[in-house]
């Protein structure tokens, strides 16, 4: 069984039903993701493409000369070529993502367009343990996206833990969707075009393709919605009727209406993320944001040691 699979009949199992959503992001899934990052709906993308190019020299100047840039879930590497024209003389660039089709090819675009910098794609799921190579200058962390907004509060904190211990005392930059209007939230989820449901539904393809799951797509709708209690946007999968569905052997019930829980997105305020990033012994030292207050950017540094006891 790989290791879809098992997460499959693992989250199929389980009360309530869930899929982690780093399992959107086959070669099929990054390609629809990027689709949805140009739709008008969709604000968080280009508001801080905005902030990168606004606040780039700034940004350089805390990161410092001669760094090495870690980047966490990759993807196209879009948001790392508005920072590198600002850098002086990155040393190497690091960029991790799950999908490894996706990955490769921006990284070879990345090298043409910047032959003098190194470029040293790795092919990794980023929450687990990873093997850097030795490190080419200061290294430094940069997470875009709001990624962080996928995972919830206890577990981001641990992910902050986890790269900082990576990054060896190195800075992080990393983009957080902030709390507003649930309607401007709704209809980013719900876009018009249906990217975004098409890519929720690709998980079902993607399960169609690499383990045989059978699952009929036109049986399942896509459902998105702002939890305001919890802070955070949740998507779905919705069951529109009674059906079995056979993963790797183990078949699973679906009534009517059963839906299957595959992302959060978590919004925060600029205070209610800077707590979070204490919480994993990280400083706020800076934090960009746009005129409408949609999104943030944060420069964390690590929590300066305790001085020694006399």
């Amino acid at each position: 069984m790989t290791e879809f699979e098992q997460a499959l009949v693992t989250g199929l199992s389980a009360r309530p039903r869930s899929i982690a959503p780093k399992w959107f992001y086959d070669a099929e899934g990054s390609r629809l993701f990027e689709r949805i990052c140009e739709l008008p709906e969709y604000y968080p993308t280009r508001t801080e493409l905005a902030l990168l190019d606004r606040h780039a020299p700034e940004i350089a100047s805390r990161i410092g000369p001669r760094c090495e840039i870690v980047e966490f879930g990759a993807g196209a590497i879009r948001k790392l070529r508005v920072l590198l024209g600002a850098l002086d003389r990155p040393a190497r660039f690091v960029p991790i993502d799950i999908s490894g089709e996706h990955l490769l090819e921006a990284a070879t675009l990345l090298r043409r367009a910047h032959p003098a910098l190194e470029v040293r794609p790795l092919v990794a799921d980023f929450t687990r343990a990873l093997a850097l190579p030795p490190a080419a200058g200061p290294r430094i962390g940069f997470f875009p996206g709001s990624s962080i907004g996928n995972f919830d509060p206890p577990a981001a904190v641990e992910l902050l833990r986890h790269f900082a211990s990576l990054l060896g005392g190195g800075g992080l930059l990393i983009g957080v969707d902030r709390i507003k209007d649930p309607a401007a939230l709704h209809a980013a989820y719900n876009d018009s075009a249906g990217v975004t449901a098409a890519f929720n539904l690709n998980l079902w393809a993607r399960a169609n393709r690499e383990a045989g799951a059978g699952f009929d797509l036109a049986q399942w709708m896509h459902s998105a919605f702002y939890n305001a209690p919890l802070q955070r946007i949740e998507m779905h999968l919705v069951s529109r009727r009674a059906q079995r569905v056979t993963i790797a052997g183990t078949p699973f019930d679906f009534a009517e209406g059963a839906s299957v829980h595959t992302e959060n997105s978590y919004k925060y305020t600029v205070a209610g993320f800077q707590a979070l990033a204490r919480d994993a012994g990280l400083t706020p030292a800076a934090c960009w944001s746009d005129g409408a207050q949609r999104f943030a950017l944060h420069w964390l540094t690590p929590e300066p040691a305790a001085a020694p006891q006399r």
